[in-house]
């Protein structure tokens, strides 16, 4: 009878990528995080006052909790993803720089 082999263990997880953790990116996300509940919370909460004000034969308070609310939610998607698209753009364009002058020196 032979002794069973030893699988090596997995390797644990590392930590996140450090571009995940950008300054950049975290201030996105709380912005963003923040508009979100202040769309959410606060907008919903003050659309009764507004129920006297008319709008397109609507009460003001149903257009601001039934439609800016889902608006505003895709705004935020679309915000999110212009701006990570800007961020990687940049990084390429960063790390192109660096390169070339690392090919400079060494070419």
């Amino acid at each position: 009878m032979r002794p069973l082999k030893k699988t090596p263990e997995p390797e644990l997880a590392g930590p996140f990528p450090p571009d995940l953790h950008d300054v950049r990116h975290l201030w996105l996300k709380g912005g963003l995080l923040l508009l979100w509940g202040l769309v959410s919370f606060v907008a919903t909460y003050f659309a009764r006052d507004l129920q006297s004000l008319v709008a397109g034969g609507w009460p003001l308070g149903y257009w601001v909790a039934a439609q800016g609310a889902v608006l505003m939610f895709i705004v935020i998607v679309v915000a999110y993803c212009w701006a990570m698209n800007r961020f990687e753009r940049q990084d390429a364009a960063r790390e192109a720089a660096l390169a070339t002058q690392q090919a400079k020196r060494h070419g």
